[in-house]
C-alpha cells in the first residue's frame, strides 16, 4: 500500500476497538518472539484496564485509509527530577504490511502532541536490543538511547515472594 496515495489517520481507541487492540497486542507479542501463552491478555482485561473505572492507559489507533495499521499504548509516569509528569510508551506496533509508510512516525507525532498539550516533560519507551529497524527509526527522529540505564522487572513468583516478605 503506497503511503503517498493513502492518508494516515490517528484516533483514540474506544470500547468498540477492544478486539482490535487485543489483536494488535497478540501480533506484537509474536513479533517480539514471545513464547506461547506469554501474552494471556483477554478482551475482558482490556475492557477493565483501558475503559473501566480506573483506567491504566490510553491507546491510539492508526489507520492507513480504512485499514487498521498499528497502535500505540501509553500512560503517564512522573519525573522527580523534572517535577513533572511524562508519558511512557508501553507499546508501539505497526503491522508488517504497513511498515515504512509513515504510520509509526504518525503515531509518535500524535503522542508527542499529546505530551506537549498535557505539559509533559518527556516521552520514554523501551526497545528490544535486536530490533535494529526500530532503533534506527528512533535515532532518525532525534530520540536519545539511554544506554546508561538498564530495565529491571519484578514479576511472577519473585513479585509474590517480595510482596510476602514486605508484610
Amino acid at each position: 500500500m503506497s503511503s503517498t496515495s493513502v492518508k494516515t489517520r490517528i484516533v483514540p481507541a474506544t470500547r468498540d476497538d477492544i478486539p482490535l487492540i487485543r489483536q494488535f497486542i497478540l501480533e506484537l507479542a509474536e513479533y517480539e518472539r514471545a513464547r506461547p501463552g506469554e501474552a494471556p491478555v483477554t478482551e475482558k482485561d482490556i475492557a477493565e484496564t483501558l475503559f473501566g473505572e480506573h483506567r491504566a492507559a490510553e491507546v491510539l489507533i492508526a489507520y492507513l485509509g480504512d485499514e487498521p495499521a498499528g497502535f500505540a499504548l501509553f500512560f503517564h509516569n512522573y519525573s522527580t527530577w523534572l517535577g513533572n509528569r511524562g508519558i511512557y510508551l508501553e507499546d508501539l506496533f505497526v503491522k508488517p504490511a504497513f511498515r515504512k509508510t509513515g504510520v509509526g512516525f504518525a503515531l509518535l507525532r500524535e503522542l508527542a502532541r499529546i505530551a506537549v498539550d498535557r505539559k509533559c516533560g518527556r516521552v520514554d519507551w523501551a526497545v528490544l536490543n535486536w530490533n535494529e529497524l526500530a532503533i534506527s527509526f528512533y535515532k532518525q527522529i532525534g530520540a536519545r538511547h539511554m544506554d546508561e540505564w538498564s530495565i529491571f522487572r519484578l514479576s511472577g513468583d519473585a513479585l509474590t515472594r517480595v510482596a510476602g516478605e514486605a508484610k
